[in-house]
C-alpha cells in the first residue's frame, strides 16, 4: 500500500505542475516506459534516488513534504515478513493488503475467513485439498496463524465477516473448537451467518474482501481456486459495497449468528 501511495502521489504531483511523462522521462534520464511503470506501481521496489529526481522536478521544496515521500520510497522497499513465506503464501499480495487495513469486510461462501480460523480447521482444510506434505502442512499453518495476528494489534483493522450456513454445516465435532472460535469473537469485530432459509443470495455467485485503508483509496479483493484480482475503480467498489449491505439485511444479526452457532455446538 506504501508502494501504491507513492505511485499515485507521484502522478498527481506531474499533473500538477502539467508535465508530460515524455518530458519528465527526458529530464530524469529515464528509460522509457519507466516513469508509466512508477506511475502505474508496476514497480517493486521504489529507488529514493529516482524519487529525489522527480521531487525536484516537480518542484517539491517544503522539506517536510520531501522527506515525507522518501520516507515512503524507504518503507516501500522494505519486505513484509510474508515475502520468507512465498512458499505458502505466494507474493503474498493480499496479506499486505490485509496488514495495512483499517477496516475489512469480507463474504465467506466455503470456508471460515482466514483471520478466525483455528489450527485444527486450517490442517482439515489442507487435507481436504489433498496437501499432504508434513512440512508443507506445517509452513502455511504457520503463515495462516501468523496472519491473524493482525487481529490482537493496538491498532487492530475492524473485521465484519458474514458467512453462508454451509460454512458451518462443514464444521464436523472433532473442528468443535472452530465454532467456539467463532463465539469467542468480540466487539468491535462482527460475524453474521446467511441461513439457507432465505435461499439465493446477493453473494451466490463468489466471495469477496472489502479493505478500507486510513489513507489510501478502498479496494475489492476477489480470489478463486486459479487467480485473484484486484478491484480498484469505483463503480466496482460501490458494486461490491451494495451487495455486502444487501447481504447483511438478510443475514442473522451478530446476536443472532452467536446463538445460531451455538445451538450447532450443543448438538455436537
Amino acid at each position: 500500500m506504501r508502494r501504491k501511495r507513492l505511485s499515485r502521489r507521484l502522478r498527481e504531483l506531474r499533473e500538477e505542475r502539467g508535465l508530460t511523462s515524455e518530458e519528465v522521462t527526458k529530464r530524469a534520464g529515464f528509460s522509457r516506459g519507466k516513469l508509466t511503470r512508477m506511475e502505474r506501481d508496476e514497480w517493486t521496489r521504489p529507488n529514493p534516488a529516482d524519487i529525489e529526481k522527480l521531487l525536484t522536478i516537480y518542484k517539491v521544496t517544503d522539506p517536510d513534504e520531501r522527506e515525507a515521500l522518501l520516507t515512503l520510497a524507504r518503507q516501500a522497499r522494505q519486505r513484509g515478513w510474508w515475502v520468507s513465506y512465498s512458499d505458502a503464501l505466494g507474493r503474498g499480495a493480499y496479506v499486505g493488503l490485509e496488514t495495512e487495513a483499517t477496516r475489512i469486510r469480507t463474504v465467506e461462501l466455503m470456508l471460515v475467513p482466514g483471520l478466525l480460523q483455528t489450527e485444527d480447521y486450517i490442517r482439515a482444510v489442507l487435507r481436504g485439498d489433498d496437501v499432504t506434505d508434513p512440512d508443507e502442512v506445517d509452513r502455511r499453518v504457520e503463515a495462516r496463524l501468523l496472519r491473524q495476528q493482525i487481529l490482537t494489534r493496538a491498532d487492530a483493522p475492524t473485521l465484519h465477516a458474514v458467512i453462508d450456513e454451509s460454512v458451518l454445516r462443514k464444521i464436523t465435532p472433532e473442528l468443535r473448537g472452530q465454532l467456539q472460535r467463532l463465539l469467542d469473537l468480540q466487539e468491535p469485530h462482527r460475524l453474521q451467518v446467511v441461513p439457507d432459509r432465505i435461499g439465493p443470495h446477493a453473494a451466490m455467485t463468489g466471495a469477496f474482501t472489502i479493505l478500507e485503508f486510513t489513507e489510501d483509496p478502498t479496494v475489492v479483493y476477489v480470489e478463486t481456486t486459479d487467480t485473484s484480482l484486484l478491484l480498484e475503480e469505483p463503480a466496482e467498489i460501490r458494486q461490491h459495497e451494495d451487495r455486502f449491505d444487501r447481504l447483511c439485511a438478510v443475514a442473522l444479526s451478530p446476536a443472532e449468528s452467536r446463538g445460531f452457532i451455538q445451538h450447532l455446538l450443543d448438538s455436537m
